[in-house]
């Protein structure tokens, strides 16, 4: 049996919490964990809580970074030629701008 997995205050967590997602509201949540750098039991705890999510930067959160914005760089491309813009697209550009202004210590809402 493995080891008890405590918080920061010491706390066992031993409920489990499950939900279903759609396809596409999962790789939605995988893209905001990986761009938040936590885990993903982390990083669902503190939204449904409310609570803050504050980016640390560190590699992992880098290589998310560079990964997404390859990825934007891409479906740029493809509509170049006139297409319209998925909404999709429009959420992952907005999560990423408002990580780079968390890690530049600026103010999201400005």
């Amino acid at each position: 049996m493995s080891a008890k997995n405590v918080d920061r205050n010491n706390r066992f967590r031993s409920i489990t919490v499950g939900f279903r997602v759609s396809p596409e509201e999962q790789e939605e949540l995988n893209r905001a964990v990986a761009l938040s750098g936590l885990p993903k039991q982390e990083y669902c705890y503190r939204k449904c809580m409310e609570r803050e999510v504050v980016v640390q930067p560190n590699p992992r959160v880098y290589k998310a970074l560079k990964t997404q914005m390859a990825a934007i760089h891409e479906e740029l491309e493809r509509i170049a030629a006139g297409n319209s813009v998925p909404d999709e697209l429009l959420s992952t550009i907005d999560l990423i701008a408002v990580t780079m202004q968390g890690l530049k210590g600026e103010d999201a809402n400005e």
